[in-house]
């Protein structure tokens, strides 16, 4: 990962959770930044810049309305980040995902992928990959917490994928799920309150 922001300086990271953050496509790493300060600040926050152009802002795959996706693209930028964490983890008690839109495919592709790994996951307004090859490939020994928090009217994921997504986590998952009638495609404060009381149930208790 070439553009990573942190919330916290190198020499106050040593023994925190780690909280790793990636930004929905269209956009940058300033998106996840601004919810630093909405976040239990016992975490560690790294909020990382997608590395595929998308006009003057960046995304982590290509993507249409549909969500069509190359999945060898998928796979390649899920191994780059996950190769990114390998190196910053040691110094960190655990390692949490939190994905805003895209970011939220990312996130519960990483899960899928070495679910061992993380300790919990949040997702924003997005979506999980429908995908053959990786529901053929996942195996999870427990159900991970993950916290999915949406507005019911959202317009940019479609119906479809949102269908998938809730079937996929009610199946997989040990899940939080949250709905936020006004809020759009977006995030809003009252999300965030809920997000903080999940990570620390389920990373700082």
């Amino acid at each position: 990962m070439e553009t990573v922001v942190w919330s916290k300086p190198e020499d106050e990271r040593a023994g925190t959770p780690l909280l790793v953050m990636m930004h929905g496509y269209g956009t940058d790493e300033s998106r996840m930044v601004n919810l630093f300060p909405h976040l239990p600040q016992d975490f560690t926050c790294a909020a990382l810049r997608a590395p595929t152009d998308i006009g003057d802002h960046y995304g982590w795959f290509l993507l249409d309305y549909f969500l069509t996706n190359d999945f060898a693209d998928v796979i390649a930028v899920t191994n780059k980040v996950a190769d990114w964490i390998n190196t910053v983890k040691g110094q960190h008690t655990s390692v949490s995902l939190l994905g805003y839109s895209q970011g939220m495919a990312m996130a519960s592709t990483l899960l899928r992928l070495r679910p061992q790994e993380y300790r919990a996951v949040v997702g924003l307004s997005g979506f999980v990959l429908d995908n053959e090859l990786l529901s053929i490939s996942e195996s999870f020994e427990s159900p991970p917490p993950f916290f999915w928090g949406r507005d019911k009217a959202d317009l940019v994921i479609n119906e479809e994928a949102i269908a998938f997504t809730e079937e996929w986590l009610h199946r997989n998952t040990q899940l939080t799920a949250r709905t936020y009638p006004g809020m759009g495609h977006a995030m809003c404060k009252a999300e965030m309150v809920d997000v903080s009381a999940f990570l620390r149930h389920y990373v700082l208790r």
